[in-house]
């Protein structure tokens, strides 16, 4: 928790019409976890280790530039982050579009999208909490928000156990030494 707060005190947020503190870049904290030892996967223990990766992911909301009246180094930022957005949006319809199945994913068109190609595509889990803002002025936004929200639910992700080889050849033989 204090590495999460450490990082939220080095994240650059600037006053706009919108919002008094509005974040000015896309926040990812990653966990890596690794667990060494006994791992249960079928009938068999044996040792090994079990890696995850958790990716906690904070984007900046869109820029409508007419609306924040951001100028100087506040629009540059703003044009960043909707640059970000841009990239995103276009991965998740390249994995959602049932045309484009063997279409090229693009990953690298940021770094956002880059970091987050496991998440998105990959051997994982996803969640997405979309926060959007009650108010009739930010109808616009909040709507916005929602519809990016259900293209990303329609990824479908197929989250399987990655067991190195050998180690599974080697719990397989103990198996056999164990019966004989």
């Amino acid at each position: 928790m204090s590495i999460l707060e450490k990082g939220s005190l080095q994240r650059s947020t600037s006053s706009t019409l919108m919002n008094d503190t509005s974040s000015r870049s896309h926040a990812i904290f990653t966990i890596s976890i690794k667990q060494e030892g006994i791992v249960e996967g079928n009938i068999d223990k044996e040792q090994g280790c079990v890696v995850a990766k958790f990716h906690f992911v904070d984007l900046a909301g869109s820029e409508r530039i007419k609306k924040t009246g951001a100028t100087g180094s506040t629009l540059r930022e703003g044009i960043n982050i909707n640059m970000g957005l841009l990239c995103l949006g276009n991965v998740i319809n390249a994995l959602t579009n049932p045309e484009s199945k063997n279409n090229f994913v693009p990953y690298r068109d940021s770094k956002l999208t880059r970091i987050l190609q496991d998440s998105l595509g990959g051997n994982s889990n996803t969640y997405m909490i979309a926060c959007v803002s009650p108010a009739e002025s930010n109808y616009e936004e909040s709507s916005s928000t929602l519809r990016y929200a259900a293209r990303a639910m329609n990824i479908k992700n197929k989250p399987i156990v990655n067991r190195d080889p050998q180690s599974a050849m080697i719990a397989q033989l103990r198996q056999q030494v164990a019966m004989l």
